[in-house]
């Protein structure tokens, strides 16, 4: 059952196609993973055993028959609840939200893995309507780390990081805003892609505007372009939706980074990095060099967006609970109810001027990209901290983004950004490095992710917890 529950979609779907394994023995292995670890790490706000395995046993059927519905079938799913899912209530880890629904939509990413066959395993936690970079709400409490369960596994998608790294599910999806799959990737050792905004369609609309992502969380870089093959299906109820893209993300994906030109930022020109996190992300690099790109060490040449971001990131928050009235300020986290008063006092001049200000970071970083294929950085500066804390014990401020600087600017421009492991502190906890590509680079980015994943020879570890 152990190596089962560690075995990639991709795997999982190879040894189904030639009738090695079943999707109903791959659906009990993660049941078990969950009946194991989820004591542990409170990583599912719903678990349906039941249905997955009846999903599953459909799913079986079909690949007996050789009649799979497409490249997710039988694959043991879980979605954040954040995402709408039709006979599932979609709390989004807040006491405001009435479970009695009704819940009768998928949102569109939910859809197109319904369609392509995925067995729904159950969904998993997010912080209060997935506001910061960890993962710890009034309704379902704190997900712990799958490398220690006493820490945070990040946010806002920690239940989903924590799920694929145990082996809880074989992938998941998550929504990124400011950092949202990126950061518990970095914290848990897996692998997440926030793509260019609107290629993975999204609804109803977030609050947090164009900031907001829908994408894979998976354990292997071949499994974040399995799953964006699925994902960027047009959905006429996104406005903004890009259409559908012709081919695969697979396409290339193991053509190597010989002749690439690869930007290296260890610190954005702003950053404080722990020792350990830099030295793991410079040898990252230098893997990318030994395998044929072209690697010099840059300063991007801008200032941190993190007052502009905030604006735009605040006035989102004041919309979620509009519609709970003033009353809800007192029902919800206290972090949340802080941020929501500074997007109450945000004015129409400021929220301009945080748009331009995204607008000069994004024609700074398009011109970037004219020389450079992809940008690395480290996908966090630290490493994972206590379970239930927005900060670090001690640390400077006690907003999520003064210790995720690398992730939130790249929303703000809207570019895809790969977090893939590079290493471990001396602690064991890992460590993220994030390939930053030009919007509509995806594929670029996915390619050089899966260069260093084949030329590091990176095999991902059982975490501590199932050692």
């Amino acid at each position: 059952m152990d190596e089962l529950r560690r075995m990639t979609a991709s795997e999982l779907v190879a040894n189904y196609s030639d009738k090695t394994l079943s999707p109903v023995e791959a659906t009990r292995a993660v049941l078990e993973a969950i009946d194991t670890y989820e004591d542990q790490v409170n990583a599912w706000v719903l678990v349906d055993a039941e249905g997955a395995l009846a999903q599953a046993g459909a799913s079986e059927t079909r690949w007996a028959n050789g009649r799979p519905l497409g490249p997710a079938d039988g694959v043991p799913t879980a979605i954040k609840d954040i995402f709408l899912t039709a006979g599932w209530p979609t709390l989004r880890g807040s006491k405001l939200v009435d479970a009695n629904g009704p819940w009768t939509e998928d949102a569109p990413a939910v859809a197109r893995l319904r369609e392509s066959g995925a067995v729904f395993v159950g969904k998993t936690t997010t912080p209060e309507f997935a506001w910061k970079g960890v993962t710890d709400s009034p309704r379902h409490g704190a997900t712990g780390n799958p490398w220690r369960a006493g820490l945070t596994a990040g946010g806002s998608s920690g239940g989903s990081a924590t799920a694929v790294g145990l082996g809880m599910a074989a992938w998941s999806v998550g929504t990124d805003g400011g950092g949202s799959v990126r950061i518990p990737a970095a914290f848990t050792g897996t692998v997440a892609l926030k793509p260019t905004y609107g290629l993975a369609p999204m609804y109803p609309s977030s609050p947090f505007g164009t900031l907001a992502h829908a994408g894979p969380m998976v354990r292997s870089v071949t499994d974040a372009a399995r799953m964006m093959d699925i994902l960027t299906g047009f959905d006429h109820r996104d406005w903004s939706a890009l259409p559908t893209p012709a081919g695969s993300f697979s396409d290339g994906l193991e053509d190597g980074v010989d002749g690439l030109r690869v930007a290296f930022s260890a610190d954005l020109g702003f950053v404080d990095n722990d020792a350990e996190v830099e030295a793991a992300v410079r040898a990252a690099a230098s893997v990318l060099a030994h395998a044929g790109a072209t690697v010099e060490e840059i300063d991007p040449g801008f200032t941190d967006p993190v007052d502009a971001f905030d604006v735009l990131w605040s006035a989102g928050a004041a919309k979620v609970l509009q519609p709970y009235g003033d009353a809800a300020l007192e029902q919800v986290d206290p972090g949340l109810a802080d941020c929501v008063r500074r997007g109450q006092s945000v004015t129409g001049s400021q929220y301009l001027d945080a748009t331009a200000a995204r607008m000069s970071l994004g024609q700074l970083m398009g011109r970037l990209h004219r020389t450079w294929d992809v940008l690395i950085t480290p996908t966090v500066p630290i490493t994972a901290f206590g379970a239930g804390r927005d900060a670090p014990e001690g640390w400077a401020s006690p907003r999520w983004t003064s210790w995720t600087p690398y992730t939130y600017p790249f929303n703000m421009t809207q570019q895809p950004a790969l977090s893939v492991p590079c290493g471990f502190s001396d602690a064991g906890l890992p460590i993220g490095m994030q390939v930053v590509g030009p919007r509509h680079g995806d594929a670029r980015v996915l390619q050089v992710g899966r260069a260093y994943e084949r030329a590091g020879n990176w095999s991902q570890p059982a975490p501590q917890v199932l050692s």
